[in-house]
This record gives structure tokens, C-alpha cells and sequence, in this order.
């Protein structure tokens, strides 16, 4: 949807298909079927133009085009390699119904390799006819993905086709005018860029979360390692706040896809099956902190609630969220949960219904009334500076749980709360 409505802002005509026809009678309507903040007036002001057009007839779609991006799912199959079903699936049918020369860009993260099995298929189902192969991996933060593609750090552009090259350094080129910030290299290394780039954003994160760990036994403040360490040019302060643990579309699956890689070619990967160990582990931190802390109550007479439901803030998306894995934790407990979530409480509620003992509120105080702990899952910035007096009033045991290390400790326990963070004395 963003690169969509991002060519489209710069005059591309751009089709945008998709199999699922309710999805694509709400585009029409001018419904954004996600939260991204700045989506939704992007795709009105396009499709108002007529630059962007959204359709469910696939095979017209990629019949009469330059070039057909592939941005459909590679989900983690049960060995925890990447389902590339969905991406030879679109090969297949622009090979059957292109017209002309196509370039078709792989869009989706894929394995390493990936570029030549597309490059087969279309061979394949469309003899006699001419293609090109691009490894285009997108490099979007869900919450500010259309800032990400509009002023892109990096566009990687991976082809040994020269005709394809240019084309996408045409395509590109308005979104870099200031310093040129393409990059073009092979396929197979554009798609191992991808995974590589966000294995070590998820090794930061589990590593920050074992550090973490440490300091809770040793009794040091991870808040202030951190700062100590972020001075480090060579480290730098991005991605070194320990939490509940990485989730979403992309963490989870891309390492699993890269140790799946690695060992189908004889090789280990043995710092990223501890990255998944430790964030496995880190996302029941939480619930475990809460049971063993009120281990004198019955499980079933508690009432947790919960702050922040989306794996990150400014999102809806639930996809490998902490949240769920907490909830899930104190549920089996026996445990009554009380959920808020700015804008995910709809996606969570699909996956975890309300229920006697799940309930959801539109307001976060209102989740919070009668709790014998409050869990700040996600770091959204309403949640950052509440009403502490007001906040106090409303839970059963002024138990908070700061799972984002967002709360000063000494101003809520100054105010009455007991107060338990992540690596924090």
C-alpha cells in the first residue's frame, strides 16, 4: 500500500492488485484497510487523480506493465523456513499473462536464491518471452513506513539485467534528488542485505535484553548502562532499550528464514539461535514477573491489565506480539485480564476474544480499574506520562509492571506504587 500510493506521488500510474475482494471494495471506497499515520491521505489524493487504481483482476493487472512488484506474504512455514508459495504463485501468473518486456521485483523478503526460482518459473510459463528479476527489499518501519519510503536511507537494487537497472534507477530517482542513496548490486546479495539487516537489529534487542537480565541479578540499572553505552560511536543508541521482546511481521520470521538458510547449506548460525532463544524467552518475562510477585494470591482471583496490545506503537498490527504471548501466560494461570490498545484492540480481539475473563476498554484508566497490576506492554505515548494519583485510584494494588522502562521508578514510588521494570534495581 505505501510503495503503491508512494509511486503514485510522484506520477507512476500505479494498479494495485490483491486476491481479497473486500479489501479492495474498501480501497475503493476510500477506507485504509491498516493504521500507518499519513497512508490515508496519500492514497485519497492518488486515487482522486486517477494515478492509483486498486482492482481483484490479477491477470490484467500484470498484462500490460513495466514492471509488476511482488509484496505478497512469505510467512514461516513449520521448520521455520520462509513459505515462498504466494511469491511463485505471482510468477507464475505474470509469466502467463505479460505482453511485453516485464521486469518483476521481488518486493517481498525472500530467501537467498529466490531471484533465479522466479526467474525459472517465468521462463517457464511464459516460453518466448522476455523478463528481468529484481531484488528490491523494502526497508519500512511499520508506524512511520510512509516517512521510510518517501525519504528512503537506502534503496538496494539487486540485478545483473542492465535494462532493469536503469528502470528502477528511474523509478527511484525522485525519492533520492538530494544525495544519491541507490544501491545496485547482485540479487542474491540484495536479499541476503535484507535478512542481515534485520537479524542484527533483532540480536541488539536480545542482546539488550541479556544485559538486562544481568543487571536485575547484580543489582545495576540497565536505563543507565544503556546510556552508557549509546555514547559508543561504534555502538550508537538505536535498538538498545531491553523490553518484552521483538515482535511483528518481520523480526520473527527473517531470523527463523536466515538459521533455515544457513543450515540448508551447511552452516550454523549459532548467535542467531541464541537472539530466538532469548526473545522466546523474554516475551513470558513479564507474566512470570506478575505470578511470582503476587504468588500469595490465588492465580484466579487476579485481574491484570494490560497497556498496549500492537508489537510496537503506531500500529495496529499484532502479528508475534508480546501482548499476546503475556496474555496467553496469565490466562493458562487462571488470571482475569483487563486489555487497552490505542488503535489494536480490534486485530488483538481476532485472535484473543472477549470473553468473561478477557475484557477490552476504550479507555486505558478504564482498563485499569480494579487491577492488582498494570502492564505497560507497549510504548505508545499516551501511556507515557498518565495521571499517576488518578491511576492509583483506580487499581485494587498499585502494581505496576513497566515492560518498556517508560516510568520513572522514584516519582511512582513516591506517589505509592510498587514498581518493577526490566534489568532496573
Amino acid at each position: 500500500m505505501v510503495a503503491g500510493a508512494g509511486f503514485a506521488e510522484f506520477g507512476n500510474d500505479v494498479l494495485c492488485a490483491d486476491v481479497d475482494a473486500e479489501k479492495v471494495k474498501r480501497l475503493n471506497r476510500g477506507e485504509i484497510p491498516i493504521y500507518e499515520p499519513g497512508l490515508e491521505s496519500l492514497v485519497v489524493r492518488n486515487t482522486k487523480e486517477g494515478r492509483l487504481q486498486f482492482t481483484t483482476d490479477v491477470n490484467n493487472a500484470v498484462s500490460d506493465v513495466d514492471v509488476v512488484f511482488v509484496a505478497v506474504g512469505t510467512p514461516s512455514a513449520a521448520d521455520g523456513r520462509a513459505d515462498l508459495s504466494q511469491v511463485l504463485n505471482v510468477a507464475r501468473t505474470v509469466a502467463e499473462n505479460a505482453q511485453a518486456f516485464t521486469i518483476v521485483v521481488n518486493k517481498s523478503t525472500v530467501p537467498v536464491g529466490t531471484a533465479d526460482r522466479v526467474m525459472a518459473i517465468l521462463r517457464e510459463h511464459g516460453p518466448g518471452k522476455d523478463f528481468a528479476v529484481v531484488s528490491n527489499p523494502e526497508f519500512l518501519k511499520e508506524g512511520d513506513a510512509v516517512n521510510d519510503f518517501m525519504k528512503p536511507a537506502r534503496v538496494i537494487i539487486g540485478t545483473d539485467d542492465e535494462r532493469a537497472r536503469k528502470k528502477m534507477r528511474y523509478l527511484y530517482e525522485p525519492f533520492v534528488r538530494t544525495v544519491d542513496r541507490i544501491f545496485e548490486m547482485d540479487a542474491r546479495s540484495a536479499e541476503v542485505t535484507k535478512y542481515a539487516c534485520n537479524a542484527m537489529l533483532a540480536t541488539r534487542i536480545s542482546f539488550m535484553n541479556e544485559i538486562a537480565a544481568l543487571c536485575s541479578e547484580v543489582g545495576a540499572d540497565v536505563a543507565k548502562v544503556r546510556v552508557g553505552m549509546a555514547t559508543d560511536g561504534r555502538i550508537g543508541p538505536r535498538f538498545l532499550f531491553p523490553g518484552v521482546g521483538y515482535g511483528g511481521s518481520c523480526f520473527p520470521k527473517d531470523v527463523k528464514a536466515i538459521i533455515s538458510t544457513a543450515a540448508d547449506h551447511g552452516s550454523e548460525l549459532k548467535i542467531l539461535k541464541a537472539v530466538e532463544a532469548v526473545n522466546e524467552r523474554q516475551k513470558v518475562l513479564l507474566a512470570d514477573m506478575v505470578l511470582k510477585k503476587l504468588a500469595d494470591r490465588p492465580a484466579k482471583e487476579l485481574v491484570v491489565s494490560l497497556w498496549g496490545l500492537a508489537f510496537k506503537p503506531h500500529t495496529d498490527d499484532v502479528r508475534e506480539a508480546p501482548a499476546m504471548t503475556i496474555c496467553r501466560r496469565l490466562l493458562d494461570a487462571g488470571a482475569s485480564l483487563q486489555l487497552h490498545d490505542p488503535v489494536a484492540g480490534p486485530c488483538f480481539a481476532e485472535e484473543l476474544p472477549p470473553s468473561e475473563r478477557v475484557r477490552y476498554f476504550d479507555h486505558n484508566f478504564d482498563a485499569a480499574q480494579g487491577a492488582d497490576a498494570l502492564l505497560l506492554v507497549t510504548e505508545w505515548p499516551a501511556y507515557r506520562r498518565p495521571d499517576f494519583r488518578r491511576l492509583k485510584k483506580a487499581m485494587r494494588t498499585p502494581l505496576l509492571f513497566d515492560g518498556r522502562n517508560q516510568w520513572d521508578p522514584e516519582t511512582v514510588r513516591e506517589l505509592g506504587f510498587a514498581y518493577v521494570g526490566i534489568g532496573r534495581p
